[in-house]
Protein backbone atom coordinates (compact mmCIF):
# COMPACT_ATOMS: atom_id res chain seq x y z
CA UNK A 1 0.00 0.00 0.00
CA UNK A 2 0.90 3.58 -0.59
CA UNK A 3 2.02 5.45 2.49
CA UNK A 4 2.40 8.94 3.00
CA UNK A 5 5.81 10.63 4.06
CA UNK A 6 5.18 13.04 6.62
CA UNK A 7 6.80 16.18 6.09
CA UNK A 8 9.48 16.77 9.18
CA UNK A 9 8.75 20.26 11.81
CA UNK A 10 10.82 23.51 10.16
CA UNK A 11 14.08 23.95 12.14
CA UNK A 12 13.81 27.25 13.92
CA UNK A 13 17.13 28.66 15.02
CA UNK A 14 17.95 31.75 17.00
CA UNK A 15 18.13 35.14 15.25
CA UNK A 16 20.66 37.34 15.81
CA UNK A 17 18.99 40.38 17.30
CA UNK A 18 20.40 42.32 14.34
CA UNK A 19 18.27 40.35 11.98
CA UNK A 20 14.73 40.62 13.72
CA UNK A 21 13.79 43.74 12.19
CA UNK A 22 14.96 42.82 8.64
CA UNK A 23 13.57 39.07 9.11
CA UNK A 24 10.10 39.88 10.03
CA UNK A 25 9.86 42.57 6.79
CA UNK A 26 10.84 39.83 5.01
CA UNK A 27 8.22 36.97 5.88
CA UNK A 28 5.55 39.81 5.94
CA UNK A 29 6.17 39.97 2.16
CA UNK A 30 6.92 36.31 1.44
CA UNK A 31 3.35 35.27 3.27
CA UNK A 32 1.68 38.42 0.84
CA UNK A 33 3.75 36.70 -2.10
CA UNK A 34 4.03 32.84 -1.92
CA UNK A 35 0.30 32.14 -2.39
CA UNK A 36 1.43 32.32 -6.39
CA UNK A 37 3.89 29.70 -5.59
CA UNK A 38 4.01 26.04 -5.48
CA UNK A 39 5.63 25.68 -1.41
CA UNK A 40 4.56 26.92 1.52
CA UNK A 41 5.49 30.01 3.69
CA UNK A 42 9.20 29.90 4.90
CA UNK A 43 10.36 29.40 8.31
CA UNK A 44 13.43 31.99 8.94
CA UNK A 45 16.97 30.09 9.49
CA UNK A 46 20.43 31.81 10.32
CA UNK A 47 23.85 29.91 9.80
CA UNK A 48 24.72 27.94 13.13
CA UNK A 49 27.46 26.93 11.28
CA UNK A 50 30.93 27.65 12.93
CA UNK A 51 31.77 31.08 11.44
CA UNK A 52 35.23 31.45 10.00
CA UNK A 53 37.33 35.09 10.80
CA UNK A 54 36.67 37.05 7.94
CA UNK A 55 41.04 37.42 8.57
CA UNK A 56 41.46 34.17 6.99
CA UNK A 57 40.49 35.43 3.96
CA UNK A 58 42.72 38.44 3.28
CA UNK A 59 46.50 38.30 2.47
CA UNK A 60 48.67 41.43 1.92
CA UNK A 61 49.97 39.47 -1.31
CA UNK A 62 46.96 39.00 -3.67
CA UNK A 63 47.20 35.53 -5.29
CA UNK A 64 47.33 35.32 -9.20
CA UNK A 65 44.38 34.98 -10.95
CA UNK A 66 43.27 33.24 -14.42
CA UNK A 67 42.90 35.99 -17.03
CA UNK A 68 41.81 34.28 -19.73
CA UNK A 69 39.27 35.98 -21.61
CA UNK A 70 35.41 34.62 -20.99
CA UNK A 71 33.78 33.38 -23.94
CA UNK A 72 31.01 35.94 -24.66
CA UNK A 73 28.01 34.55 -26.72
CA UNK A 74 24.39 35.44 -27.72
CA UNK A 75 21.66 32.15 -27.22
CA UNK A 76 19.91 31.26 -30.35
CA UNK A 77 16.74 30.57 -28.93
CA UNK A 78 14.19 33.76 -28.53
CA UNK A 79 12.38 33.85 -25.20
CA UNK A 80 9.21 31.62 -24.41
CA UNK A 81 6.29 33.11 -25.11
CA UNK A 82 4.91 32.70 -22.03
CA UNK A 83 7.40 35.13 -20.06
CA UNK A 84 6.60 38.56 -19.17
CA UNK A 85 10.14 39.60 -20.04
CA UNK A 86 10.91 42.68 -22.34
CA UNK A 87 14.35 43.22 -24.44
CA UNK A 88 16.53 45.39 -23.20
CA UNK A 89 19.87 46.88 -24.64
CA UNK A 90 22.98 44.82 -24.97
CA UNK A 91 25.31 45.81 -22.50
CA UNK A 92 28.70 47.12 -23.88
CA UNK A 93 31.28 44.85 -24.45
CA UNK A 94 35.31 45.23 -24.51
CA UNK A 95 37.15 44.28 -27.42
CA UNK A 96 38.90 40.62 -25.40
CA UNK A 97 41.46 40.96 -28.79
CA UNK A 98 42.55 44.59 -27.44
CA UNK A 99 42.59 43.58 -23.76
CA UNK A 100 45.53 45.60 -21.68
CA UNK A 101 47.81 43.15 -19.96
CA UNK A 102 46.63 42.00 -16.31
CA UNK A 103 49.14 44.50 -14.69
CA UNK A 104 47.07 47.26 -15.72
CA UNK A 105 44.16 45.07 -15.63
CA UNK A 106 41.21 43.67 -17.57
CA UNK A 107 37.19 44.28 -17.95
CA UNK A 108 34.96 41.84 -19.96
CA UNK A 109 31.52 42.16 -20.27
CA UNK A 110 29.00 40.13 -21.47
CA UNK A 111 25.32 39.65 -21.80
CA UNK A 112 23.94 36.96 -22.83
CA UNK A 113 20.75 38.69 -23.98
CA UNK A 114 17.25 37.32 -22.35
CA UNK A 115 18.80 36.69 -18.98
CA UNK A 116 21.77 38.36 -17.45
CA UNK A 117 24.72 40.58 -17.80
CA UNK A 118 28.31 40.16 -15.97
CA UNK A 119 31.81 41.40 -16.09
CA UNK A 120 34.85 39.81 -15.08
CA UNK A 121 37.28 42.44 -13.32
CA UNK A 122 41.08 41.26 -13.31
CA UNK A 123 43.87 43.62 -11.76
CA UNK A 124 43.72 46.09 -9.25
CA UNK A 125 39.92 46.29 -8.36
CA UNK A 126 38.50 47.95 -5.41
CA UNK A 127 34.78 47.41 -3.99
CA UNK A 128 32.36 50.07 -2.02
CA UNK A 129 29.58 47.79 -0.91
CA UNK A 130 27.79 50.56 0.18
CA UNK A 131 28.38 52.52 -3.23
CA UNK A 132 27.61 49.29 -5.22
CA UNK A 133 30.98 50.23 -7.15
CA UNK A 134 33.66 48.02 -8.71
CA UNK A 135 36.13 50.08 -9.53
CA UNK A 136 39.52 48.80 -11.89
CA UNK A 137 42.41 50.93 -10.80
CA UNK A 138 45.55 50.75 -13.41
CA UNK A 139 48.88 50.08 -13.14
CA UNK A 140 49.16 53.23 -15.80
CA UNK A 141 47.44 55.18 -18.24
CA UNK A 142 44.70 53.27 -19.66
CA UNK A 143 42.94 54.16 -22.87
CA UNK A 144 39.90 55.65 -21.73
CA UNK A 145 37.53 55.53 -19.05
CA UNK A 146 34.65 52.86 -19.08
CA UNK A 147 31.71 52.18 -17.00
CA UNK A 148 28.94 49.40 -17.09
CA UNK A 149 26.22 49.01 -15.26
CA UNK A 150 25.41 45.17 -13.89
CA UNK A 151 21.92 44.17 -12.42
CA UNK A 152 23.59 41.36 -10.15
CA UNK A 153 20.66 39.58 -10.12
CA UNK A 154 20.84 36.54 -13.19
CA UNK A 155 17.08 37.44 -14.66
CA UNK A 156 17.33 41.16 -15.62
CA UNK A 157 13.81 41.92 -16.02
CA UNK A 158 13.22 41.39 -12.14
CA UNK A 159 12.56 44.56 -10.50
CA UNK A 160 13.90 45.94 -7.33
CA UNK A 161 17.46 45.00 -7.59
CA UNK A 162 19.94 47.66 -7.25
CA UNK A 163 22.63 47.58 -10.25
CA UNK A 164 26.23 47.91 -9.60
CA UNK A 165 28.67 49.98 -11.07
CA UNK A 166 31.37 48.87 -12.94
CA UNK A 167 34.43 51.60 -14.06
CA UNK A 168 37.43 50.82 -15.40
CA UNK A 169 39.72 54.13 -14.83
CA UNK A 170 42.04 55.86 -17.35
CA UNK A 171 44.13 57.17 -15.01
CA UNK A 172 45.99 55.14 -11.97
CA UNK A 173 44.52 56.59 -8.49
CA UNK A 174 41.96 58.76 -10.14
CA UNK A 175 38.32 58.73 -8.39
CA UNK A 176 39.52 55.55 -6.99
CA UNK A 177 38.61 54.84 -2.69
CA UNK A 178 41.60 53.66 -1.08
CA UNK A 179 41.94 49.82 0.21
CA UNK A 180 40.73 49.45 4.00
CA UNK A 181 40.62 45.62 3.43
CA UNK A 182 42.94 43.65 0.85
CA UNK A 183 41.65 39.78 0.46
CA UNK A 184 43.76 36.94 -1.19
CA UNK A 185 40.92 34.92 -2.79
CA UNK A 186 38.77 36.11 -6.01
CA UNK A 187 35.38 37.78 -5.34
CA UNK A 188 31.88 36.67 -6.68
CA UNK A 189 29.00 39.77 -6.53
CA UNK A 190 25.46 38.70 -6.55
CA UNK A 191 21.92 40.36 -5.49
CA UNK A 192 19.39 38.16 -3.26
CA UNK A 193 15.67 38.97 -3.31
CA UNK A 194 13.81 38.74 -6.90
CA UNK A 195 12.02 35.64 -7.30
CA UNK A 196 14.07 33.60 -4.26
CA UNK A 197 11.77 32.78 -2.04
CA UNK A 198 10.19 29.84 -4.69
CA UNK A 199 12.14 27.00 -4.46
CA UNK A 200 12.41 26.75 -8.15
CA UNK A 201 13.76 30.20 -8.64
CA UNK A 202 15.87 30.01 -5.97
CA UNK A 203 17.98 26.94 -7.53
CA UNK A 204 17.27 28.19 -10.99
CA UNK A 205 18.16 31.53 -10.57
CA UNK A 206 20.78 31.70 -7.72
CA UNK A 207 22.09 28.32 -6.37
CA UNK A 208 23.11 26.67 -10.02
CA UNK A 209 24.82 29.93 -11.55
CA UNK A 210 26.47 30.36 -8.25
CA UNK A 211 27.54 26.60 -8.37
CA UNK A 212 29.10 27.66 -12.16
CA UNK A 213 30.80 30.94 -11.10
CA UNK A 214 32.31 29.77 -7.75
CA UNK A 215 33.11 25.83 -7.90
CA UNK A 216 36.51 26.16 -9.90
CA UNK A 217 37.75 27.83 -6.54
CA UNK A 218 37.19 24.89 -3.98
CA UNK A 219 35.62 27.02 -1.82
CA UNK A 220 38.43 29.90 -2.04
CA UNK A 221 36.05 32.63 -2.96
CA UNK A 222 34.25 35.22 -1.62
CA UNK A 223 30.84 36.18 -1.58
CA UNK A 224 29.68 39.79 -1.56
CA UNK A 225 26.04 39.73 -1.41
CA UNK A 226 23.35 42.94 -2.18
CA UNK A 227 19.81 42.55 -0.94
CA UNK A 228 20.99 39.81 1.53
CA UNK A 229 18.45 37.66 2.98
CA UNK A 230 19.19 36.18 6.17
CA UNK A 231 17.07 33.27 6.13
CA UNK A 232 17.74 32.31 2.67
CA UNK A 233 21.39 31.60 3.54
CA UNK A 234 19.99 29.76 6.40
CA UNK A 235 18.38 27.28 4.18
CA UNK A 236 20.42 26.27 1.74
CA UNK A 237 23.27 26.93 4.56
CA UNK A 238 25.17 23.29 3.37
CA UNK A 239 24.99 24.43 -0.74
CA UNK A 240 26.64 28.17 0.16
CA UNK A 241 29.29 26.71 2.62
CA UNK A 242 30.23 23.93 0.62
CA UNK A 243 31.02 26.99 -2.48
CA UNK A 244 32.78 29.38 -0.08
CA UNK A 245 34.46 28.92 2.93
CA UNK A 246 33.90 32.26 4.18
CA UNK A 247 31.00 34.39 5.84
CA UNK A 248 28.70 36.48 3.10
CA UNK A 249 29.63 40.10 3.24
CA UNK A 250 26.18 42.22 2.95
CA UNK A 251 27.50 44.49 0.82
CA UNK A 252 24.78 46.85 1.49
CA UNK A 253 25.74 47.73 4.43
CA UNK A 254 29.60 46.81 4.52
CA UNK A 255 31.68 49.80 5.16
CA UNK A 256 34.71 48.67 4.06
CA UNK A 257 36.61 49.19 0.51
CA UNK A 258 37.27 46.11 0.10
CA UNK A 259 40.19 44.95 -2.35
CA UNK A 260 40.75 41.77 -4.52
CA UNK A 261 42.62 40.65 -7.65
CA UNK A 262 39.82 39.13 -9.34
CA UNK A 263 36.21 39.44 -9.41
CA UNK A 264 32.93 38.56 -10.88
CA UNK A 265 30.25 40.99 -10.52
CA UNK A 266 26.57 39.27 -11.43
CA UNK A 267 25.57 35.71 -11.87
CA UNK A 268 25.54 34.11 -15.28
CA UNK A 269 22.52 32.17 -15.91
CA UNK A 270 22.89 30.03 -18.99
CA UNK A 271 19.36 28.41 -19.26
CA UNK A 272 16.54 27.83 -16.65
CA UNK A 273 17.48 25.39 -13.94
CA UNK A 274 20.56 23.95 -15.68
CA UNK A 275 24.34 24.34 -17.30
CA UNK A 276 26.03 24.67 -20.51
CA UNK A 277 28.74 22.50 -20.27
CA UNK A 278 30.50 24.97 -23.34
CA UNK A 279 30.02 28.08 -21.16
CA UNK A 280 30.98 26.88 -17.63
CA UNK A 281 34.35 27.01 -16.56
CA UNK A 282 36.21 23.22 -16.34
CA UNK A 283 33.18 22.38 -18.93
CA UNK A 284 30.72 21.58 -15.63
CA UNK A 285 27.47 20.07 -16.29
CA UNK A 286 24.37 19.68 -14.20
CA UNK A 287 24.97 16.14 -13.45
CA UNK A 288 28.14 17.70 -11.80
CA UNK A 289 25.77 20.09 -9.65
CA UNK A 290 23.34 16.91 -8.78
CA UNK A 291 26.67 15.38 -7.65
CA UNK A 292 27.96 17.97 -5.36
CA UNK A 293 24.52 18.45 -3.71
CA UNK A 294 24.75 14.57 -3.01
CA UNK A 295 28.03 15.32 -1.32
CA UNK A 296 26.69 18.65 0.30
CA UNK A 297 23.77 16.73 1.66
CA UNK A 298 25.81 12.91 2.48
CA UNK A 299 22.59 11.33 0.16
CA UNK A 300 23.95 7.95 -0.06
CA UNK A 301 22.37 6.62 -3.60
CA UNK A 302 24.10 8.13 -5.95
CA UNK A 303 22.33 5.84 -8.52
CA UNK A 304 19.09 4.12 -9.20
CA UNK A 305 18.17 0.74 -8.87
CA UNK A 306 18.28 -0.38 -12.68
CA UNK A 307 18.20 -3.25 -14.01
CA UNK A 308 17.22 -6.91 -13.16
CA UNK A 309 20.68 -8.20 -11.93
CA UNK A 310 21.14 -5.31 -9.20
CA UNK A 311 17.42 -4.97 -8.70
CA UNK A 312 16.05 -8.64 -7.86
CA UNK A 313 12.30 -9.37 -8.36
CA UNK A 314 10.90 -8.96 -5.15
CA UNK A 315 12.46 -5.56 -4.44
CA UNK A 316 10.34 -3.18 -6.24
CA UNK A 317 11.31 0.14 -7.68
CA UNK A 318 10.46 3.34 -5.07
CA UNK A 319 8.16 6.41 -6.92
CA UNK A 320 7.24 9.28 -4.95
CA UNK A 321 4.23 11.50 -6.29
CA UNK A 322 4.75 15.25 -4.98
CA UNK A 323 1.35 15.95 -3.37
CA UNK A 324 0.50 19.89 -4.04
CA UNK A 325 -1.18 22.36 -1.36
CA UNK A 326 -3.32 24.52 -3.98
CA UNK A 327 -3.36 24.98 -7.39
CA UNK A 328 -2.28 22.46 -9.86
CA UNK A 329 -3.36 19.55 -7.22
CA UNK A 330 -3.97 16.35 -8.13
CA UNK A 331 -7.69 15.43 -7.13
CA UNK A 332 -7.58 12.12 -7.22
CA UNK A 333 -4.22 11.29 -5.46
CA UNK A 334 -5.37 7.85 -4.30
CA UNK A 335 -6.17 6.52 -8.01
CA UNK A 336 -2.57 7.51 -8.98
CA UNK A 337 -0.79 5.69 -5.80
CA UNK A 338 -2.96 2.40 -6.78
CA UNK A 339 -2.21 3.19 -10.71
CA UNK A 340 1.48 3.46 -9.44
CA UNK A 341 1.52 0.06 -7.56
CA UNK A 342 -0.65 -1.80 -10.19
CA UNK A 343 2.59 -0.94 -12.53
CA UNK A 344 4.88 -2.45 -10.11
CA UNK A 345 5.60 0.43 -8.00
CA UNK A 346 6.17 0.73 -4.11
CA UNK A 347 5.17 4.10 -4.11
CA UNK A 348 4.71 6.81 -1.18
CA UNK A 349 3.17 10.47 -1.21
CA UNK A 350 5.53 13.30 -0.46
CA UNK A 351 4.45 16.87 0.41
CA UNK A 352 7.39 19.06 1.05
CA UNK A 353 7.32 22.30 2.88
CA UNK A 354 9.01 25.73 2.66
CA UNK A 355 9.87 25.21 6.21
CA UNK A 356 11.37 21.77 6.01
CA UNK A 357 14.77 21.44 6.24
CA UNK A 358 16.53 21.12 2.59
CA UNK A 359 18.29 18.21 4.19
CA UNK A 360 15.88 15.98 5.57
CA UNK A 361 13.68 16.59 1.93
CA UNK A 362 16.88 15.66 -0.12
CA UNK A 363 17.53 12.62 2.03
CA UNK A 364 14.04 11.08 1.59
CA UNK A 365 13.91 12.01 -2.27
CA UNK A 366 17.32 10.24 -2.27
CA UNK A 367 15.62 7.26 -1.44
CA UNK A 368 13.37 6.68 -4.47
CA UNK A 369 14.29 5.76 -8.18
CA UNK A 370 11.36 7.62 -9.86
CA UNK A 371 8.92 11.09 -9.20
CA UNK A 372 5.20 12.13 -10.31
CA UNK A 373 4.45 15.37 -10.07
CA UNK A 374 2.55 18.25 -11.85
CA UNK A 375 4.62 21.20 -13.21
CA UNK A 376 5.85 23.03 -10.34
CA UNK A 377 8.16 23.99 -7.87
CA UNK A 378 8.20 20.71 -6.18
CA UNK A 379 9.60 18.97 -8.93
CA UNK A 380 12.97 20.58 -8.29
CA UNK A 381 13.34 17.79 -5.77
CA UNK A 382 14.49 16.15 -8.69
CA UNK A 383 17.59 17.43 -8.26
CA UNK A 384 18.08 14.97 -5.57
CA UNK A 385 17.34 11.90 -6.87
CA UNK A 386 20.19 9.24 -7.72
CA UNK A 387 21.16 9.22 -11.48
CA UNK A 388 19.31 6.84 -13.68
CA UNK A 389 16.08 7.94 -11.91
CA UNK A 390 12.85 8.58 -13.60
CA UNK A 391 10.73 12.06 -13.88
CA UNK A 392 7.14 12.22 -14.59
CA UNK A 393 5.81 15.70 -15.31
CA UNK A 394 1.99 16.30 -15.34
CA UNK A 395 1.81 19.29 -17.85
CA UNK A 396 -1.61 21.23 -16.82
CA UNK A 397 -3.93 21.88 -19.96
CA UNK A 398 -3.32 24.73 -21.91
CA UNK A 399 -0.36 24.34 -24.28
CA UNK A 400 1.95 24.00 -21.25
CA UNK A 401 4.43 22.06 -23.40
CA UNK A 402 7.50 24.03 -23.89
CA UNK A 403 7.82 25.95 -20.86
CA UNK A 404 7.07 22.46 -18.81
CA UNK A 405 10.21 20.95 -21.37
CA UNK A 406 12.39 24.24 -20.79
CA UNK A 407 11.37 24.60 -16.89
CA UNK A 408 12.02 21.02 -15.81
CA UNK A 409 12.44 18.62 -19.26
CA UNK A 410 15.90 19.51 -20.65
CA UNK A 411 17.23 20.04 -16.97
CA UNK A 412 16.12 16.42 -15.47
CA UNK A 413 17.92 14.93 -18.59
CA UNK A 414 20.87 17.17 -18.06
CA UNK A 415 21.13 15.80 -14.61
CA UNK A 416 21.42 12.46 -15.67
CA UNK A 417 17.82 11.26 -14.98
CA UNK A 418 14.80 9.68 -17.55
CA UNK A 419 12.28 12.64 -17.93
CA UNK A 420 8.66 11.18 -19.24
CA UNK A 421 6.31 13.75 -20.50
CA UNK A 422 2.42 13.45 -19.51
CA UNK A 423 -0.05 16.21 -21.31
CA UNK A 424 -3.26 16.93 -19.25
CA UNK A 425 -6.56 16.70 -22.23
CA UNK A 426 -9.12 18.95 -21.54
CA UNK A 427 -11.40 16.11 -20.05
CA UNK A 428 -8.66 15.63 -16.82
CA UNK A 429 -8.79 18.64 -16.41
CA UNK A 430 -10.94 20.63 -13.90
CA UNK A 431 -11.47 23.88 -15.56
CA UNK A 432 -13.61 21.76 -17.77
CA UNK A 433 -16.15 21.89 -15.16
CA UNK A 434 -15.45 25.08 -14.02
CA UNK A 435 -15.71 26.70 -17.00
CA UNK A 436 -17.78 24.68 -19.75
CA UNK A 437 -16.74 22.91 -22.67
CA UNK A 438 -17.84 26.53 -25.34
CA UNK A 439 -15.30 28.49 -22.98
CA UNK A 440 -12.10 30.05 -25.28
CA UNK A 441 -9.82 28.65 -22.45
CA UNK A 442 -10.93 25.15 -23.30
CA UNK A 443 -11.88 25.39 -27.15
CA UNK A 444 -8.74 27.95 -28.03
CA UNK A 445 -5.57 27.82 -25.50
CA UNK A 446 -3.23 29.46 -28.29
CA UNK A 447 -5.78 32.51 -28.35
CA UNK A 448 -5.24 32.30 -24.56
CA UNK A 449 -1.44 32.81 -25.53
CA UNK A 450 -2.03 35.30 -28.13
CA UNK A 451 -4.11 37.29 -25.04
CA UNK A 452 -0.87 37.63 -23.05
CA UNK A 453 0.64 36.04 -19.99
CA UNK A 454 -1.76 37.06 -17.33
CA UNK A 455 -4.23 35.06 -18.60
CA UNK A 456 -2.21 32.04 -18.99
CA UNK A 457 -0.95 32.49 -15.39
CA UNK A 458 -4.49 33.04 -14.08
CA UNK A 459 -6.19 30.25 -15.64
CA UNK A 460 -3.89 27.22 -16.57
CA UNK A 461 -1.34 27.92 -13.64
CA UNK A 462 -3.63 29.36 -10.85
CA UNK A 463 -7.24 27.96 -11.59
CA UNK A 464 -6.31 24.49 -12.85
CA UNK A 465 -6.62 20.99 -11.14
CA UNK A 466 -5.53 18.12 -12.39
CA UNK A 467 -7.96 14.46 -12.28
CA UNK A 468 -5.58 12.24 -14.06
CA UNK A 469 -7.60 9.38 -16.35
CA UNK A 470 -5.23 6.83 -15.21
CA UNK A 471 -6.18 4.41 -17.60
CA UNK A 472 -4.23 6.75 -19.71
CA UNK A 473 -1.73 7.34 -17.42
CA UNK A 474 -1.14 3.43 -17.13
CA UNK A 475 1.32 3.34 -19.88
CA UNK A 476 3.43 6.12 -18.85
CA UNK A 477 3.65 4.02 -15.87
CA UNK A 478 4.84 1.38 -17.31
CA UNK A 479 7.43 3.46 -19.35
CA UNK A 480 8.90 4.39 -16.08
CA UNK A 481 9.08 0.91 -14.69
CA UNK A 482 10.14 -0.72 -17.72
CA UNK A 483 13.02 1.83 -17.91
CA UNK A 484 14.23 1.12 -14.03
CA UNK A 485 13.95 -2.77 -14.54
CA UNK A 486 15.51 -3.29 -18.30
CA UNK A 487 18.03 -0.63 -19.23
Amino acid sequence: MGGEVKPAKGLRRHLNSGFVAGFLLVLVTYVIVSQQFAMDTPTAVTSTAPRIDEKESMSKAPVETDDKVRQEWQPKETPKDTSSAVATEELPKIDSTNAKPIENGKVVCSSNGFYSDTCDVDGDVRINGTALSVTLVPASRSSERREWKIQPYPRRTVSGIQEVTVTQLATPGAAAPACTVSHGVPAVVFALGGLTGNYWHDFSDVLVPLFVASRQYGGEVQFLVSNIQPWWLGKYEAIVRRLSRYDAVDLDRDGEVRCFRHVTVGLRMHKEFSVRPELAPGGLTMADFTAFLRDAYALPRAAAAIGVTRAPPQKRPRLVVIRRGHYRKLVNMDEVVRAAEAAGFETAVMAPRFDERVEDVAREVNTFDAMVGVHGAGLTNAAFLPAGAVVIQVVPYGRLERMAKADFGEPVADMGLRYVEYSVAAEESTLLEMLGPEHEVLKDPAAVHRSGWDMVAEYYLGKQDVRINVTRFAPILAQAFHHLRHS
